[in-house]
């Protein structure tokens, strides 16, 4: 070990103008051990700087290097673990804990004493030693021959001064003046010795010398405490004479601070009368006004306006400790209870007796409104009780009870009267959709304009503007889709309660006209009555505290407003948003009812209705919610929308349902479905209703389900024909959906619009090569006759193995046998079986999808490859023989041509 520290001394320390003190051999706790050594060193100039040094043994050879260096300084706790036990381990807690295990006990004791030591020279005990054995920590460095190499060596180090310039002079000029001093060492201590004794004796005779001055001094000391108790004794009788002063001067300050105190109390006290008087009087001309005022005229509802506001403002005043504990603040406080409970019972009074009136004013104007679809206004009757607002506010802070009674009192009066307009309403729109009165009359109309007429018949409204349906396809669409059921045996269940042929357009136009203006009619009302209520009753239609549900607001009976609202006002639990929808809900109670019976008529008159209904419900829907998504309008029409959705799809189920039971007739060509021409004729009308509609969603989601329950249906159809073969019934029908998908242009079908195309077009190749492959006769086809035979034998030999020139060769296959097939199907055969063909193809085929002609395109196509086919297997297998078909392309080609214009 003295060894390395040497070696680390030289290499590592005295290059920095440091001195080792302790070492100790370590390697880290806990992990793999790789040793290294943990020094104490100092600086050797000063300010002394005391380091603990990490040194490591390099990788690359066998010196050493310096890793880590921390100041002592910024050691704050030395741990030895265990001050009894030997244990290797120990911690310094620097900026971290860095745990250690030393190579022994022995080197790990020396280095934490050397610590310890450093620490009480440079660091006073700033270092906290826990678990070290109290023999290591020694009160005070040793000193003398026994103390430690590290100590010794640092006292030595402190011992040792350096000489200053001066220093070195007066030694030179010494020695300068003894030239023997270096010869003669012992005559030069010689002198030195007998020249300090002659400084001693100097010295002494000098300490003697002074004690007479001494003496002197002592004496001038003893006359200066004689002089200082002498001003002493002045000073005490100054005191004296100035306590007297003093109290004098107290008194006169006691005296001044008394008539302060008196001021001041009555500058309080006159304040506080001004207060009471500007603060708790009343003005006559607003007392009278509180008891006499006049509550029908403007001038009168704003007098006692301002004087309730005064009562308000004098009851509400903040008094001062103490002022209600006075006799006159408190008689002055009955007072104003007595005048607000006498204004509130007066006030309370009036505008109930308004609201009867309202009543009995509104129902004589019923009559005017019974026979054209509009709902009377509650504008002036509004108008004039907004006059009362602020004494509805005044009454709502003051007297709670009151006003919440004469807010049961307006809902029972006015939910009475809306009831009856509502419903008489709704029975004039009802006797408009249907055309007759409950007894079964004819409704008689009033008389209207031409122009008004003309409107009802025009095009249809969608939810943000006119729908562009002709009422002229759709009728055409429904005599082609009646005609086309009247050809079958059993037809289709109507897709609605009635049949969409039976039912003109117009009156779905008036259907759809009538039920925007009962929307149109409600909406405003509802709004209207909604805004007067929050403006009267003084209450907020947009906080956002989440209270009670609409359902739960309709539970209300007459004597309850709300379960979370009593006579000493408002709680907490409900809001006021809440308060406004509960009398929203009770006021027009009738409305929801109401509209679902004209939602089941106009279901009821015709299926189709729903799809108008879900248009104009979403749109005013989507319109309320945007005005306020909680309010008693949207929360209804939300109610009512759910109905209509129901309904919609129940119109689409059925047809689905109606189409699963299907059934076609044996003994007549099947032709275009009945569903599929209906399915056209609802997608017609649903794209001029659905035209930029909010629901639109639900529509695509509809024609979905309803398409893919068609190209169900078309197959299974397809499948039970015994009359009409099944690829004509899969062509025509496909192609019937395939041109009203392209033509209507509807984005959700694409797919199944590609979809048809595919089926349509593989059925018409299928339907082709099927008629052209079957033998009719003699000859229906004649190259595809003998192909099956002849051809097909040729084909199969080559498949075996035998070269194309070679199959000429077989018996059964030589040139004259392929002479004896052809000549037997010359040009007129072929006609002949053309012919034949096309008056088959005819009958499969209906006259309403105009496919006749395509058809015999594609078997004139079909055939003509086939001969080209024939004719190069001709030319391969019998190369040079000459032999080719008895008619030609252009024959072909005139046949068709001829007998599509025969027919």
């Amino acid at each position: 070990m003295t060894a390395i520290k040497h070696a680390l001394q030289r290499d590592i320390f005295t290059p920095n103008d440091e001195r080792l003190l302790s070492i100790v051999n370590v390697c880290k706790a806990g992990k793999k051990k790789r040793n290294c050594f943990l020094c104490a060193t100092v600086t050797t100039e000063r300010p002394v700087q005391v380091n603990v040094v990490k040194v490591k043994k390099s990788d690359k050879g066998d010196f050493y290097k310096r890793q880590t260096a921390w100041a002592l300084r910024d050691l704050a706790v030395v741990d030895a673990k265990d001050a009894v036990k030997e244990n290797p381990e120990f911690d310094l807690h620097f900026d971290k804990v860095y745990k250690w295990v030393a190579s022994s006990t022995v080197e790990k004791n020396t280095f934490i004493s050397c610590i310890w030591k450093l620490n009480q020279r440079y660091l006073r005990k700033k270092i906290d030693f826990i678990n070290v054995s109290s023999q290591l920590l020694e009160e005070s460095v040793p000193s003398g021959e026994n103390q430690s190499v590290a100590g010794g060596d640092e006292e030595a180090v402190d011992e040792y001064q350096e000489l200053n310039a001066r220093e070195e002079q007066d030694i030179e000029i010494m020695m300068e003046g003894c030239e023997y001093a270096i010869s003669n060492a012992e005559a030069f201590a010689e002198k030195l010795s007998r020249e300090l004794q002659v400084l001693d004796g100097a010295n002494i005779q000098s300490i003697m010398a002074s004690e007479k001055q001494v003496n002197i001094l002592m004496k001038l000391l003893d006359e200066a405490l004689k002089e200082v108790d002498q001003i002493e004794m002045k000073l005490s009788s100054y005191e004296e004479m100035l306590q007297s002063v003093k109290e004098q001067m107290d008194q006169i300050s006691e005296s001044n601070h008394l008539i302060h105190l008196s001021n001041t109390n009555n500058v309080k006290l006159l304040s506080e009368i001004e207060f009471l008087v500007n603060h708790m009087d009343l003005a006559k001309g607003h007392i009278k006004a509180l008891q006499e005022g006049d509550l029908t005229s403007s001038r009168g509802i704003e007098a006692c306006t301002n004087a309730a506001d005064a009562l308000l403002q004098c009851m509400n005043v903040a008094l001062r400790p103490g002022h209600d504990m006075l006799n006159a603040v408190k008689e002055q406080q009955q007072r104003f209870s007595d005048l607000r409970e006498q204004f509130a019972r007066r006030l309370a009074s009036h505008l109930n007796s308004v609201f009867v009136q309202q009543g009995h004013d509104q129902s004589s104007t019923l009559a005017q409104h019974s026979v054209e679809l509009t709902l009377p206004n509650h504008h002036p009757f509004h108008r004039d009780l907004l006059r009362y607002a602020k004494l509805m506010e005044w009454l709502k802070n003051t007297d709670y009870g009151k006003y919440e009674g004469l807010t049961k009192n307006y809902m029972d009066y006015l939910s009475r009267l809306y009831e009856r307009e509502i419903k008489d309403f709704f029975e004039v729109a009802k006797i408009k959709m249907t055309g007759t009165t409950k007894e079964g009359k004819k409704f008689a109309t009033l008389p209207r304009k031409e122009s008004a007429v003309k409107q009802e018949t025009e095009s249809l409204h969608g939810s943000s503007g006119k729908l562009t349906g002709s009422t002229s396809s759709l009728n055409k669409l429904s005599v082609q889709s009646s005609g086309n059921r009247r050809s079958q045996s059993s037809s289709l269940l109507d897709m609605g309660n009635m049949s969409a042929s039976d039912l003109d357009v117009a009156d779905r136009t008036k259907f759809d006209k009538i039920f925007e203006q009962v929307l149109s009619e409600l909406e405003p009302l509802c709004l209207a009555e909604q805004d007067f209520i929050s403006k009267f009753f003084k209450l907020q239609q947009h906080q956002s505290i989440p209270g009670t549900t609409a359902n739960e607001a309709e539970e209300m009976d007459g004597g309850t407003l709300s379960r979370s609202y009593t006579s000493g006002g408002p709680q907490t639990v409900s809001s006021e948003k809440d308060m406004i929808r509960q009398m929203m809900t009770k006021i027009f109670r009738c409305i929801e009812p109401e509209l679902n019976n004209l939602i089941a008529l106009g279901d009821k008159i015709d299926s189709f209705n729903s799809l108008y209904m879900l248009v104009k419900m979403s749109h005013h829907v989507w319109t309320a919610q945007n005005v306020d998504p909680a309010s008693f309008l949207s929360t209804t029409l939300g109610n009512v929308l759910v109905t209509v959705k129901r309904n919609f799809d129940k119109c689409i189920s059925n047809q689905m349902k109606q189409m699963d039971e299907v059934k076609i007739s044996k003994k007549s060509k099947v032709g275009i479905l009945p569903f599929v021409a209906e399915f056209e004729e609802f997608a017609g009308l649903a794209e001029s209703i659905f035209k930029n509609a909010e629901r639109r969603g639900d529509l695509d989601k509809a024609y979905i389900k309803l398409i893919r329950a068609v190209f169900v249906s078309v197959e299974k159809v397809a499948n039970e024909s015994q009359k009409t073969p099944r690829d004509v019934v899969m062509m025509e029908n496909f192609h019937h959906i395939f041109a009203t998908l392209s033509r209507l242009k509807i984005s959700c079908l694409e797919s199944e619009k590609k979809e048809a195309k595919q089926k349509y077009t593989d059925h018409l190749q299928s339907y082709v090569i099927y008629s052209l492959g079957q033998p009719l006769e003699k000859l229906n086809a004649s190259i595809f006759y003998f192909s099956l035979h002849f051809f097909e034998g040729v084909e199969a030999r080559v498949a075996q193995g035998i070269r194309e020139e070679e199959v000429s060769y077989q018996l059964a296959f030589n040139k004259q046998e392929l002479r004896k097939v052809i000549k037997e199907y010359p040009g007129k055969e072929v006609k002949k079986g053309l012919d034949n063909l096309y008056k088959k193809v005819d009958k499969h085929l209906c006259e309403e999808e105009n496919l006749l002609q395509v058809v015999w395109h594609s078997m004139q196509d079909e055939f003509i490859r086939q001969y080209k086919h024939f004719e190069g297997l001709i030319a391969r297998c019998y190369p040079g023989s000459g032999i080719t078909m008895e008619f030609t392309i252009q024959d072909i080609l005139d046949y068709c041509s001829s007998i599509a214009q025969s027919h």
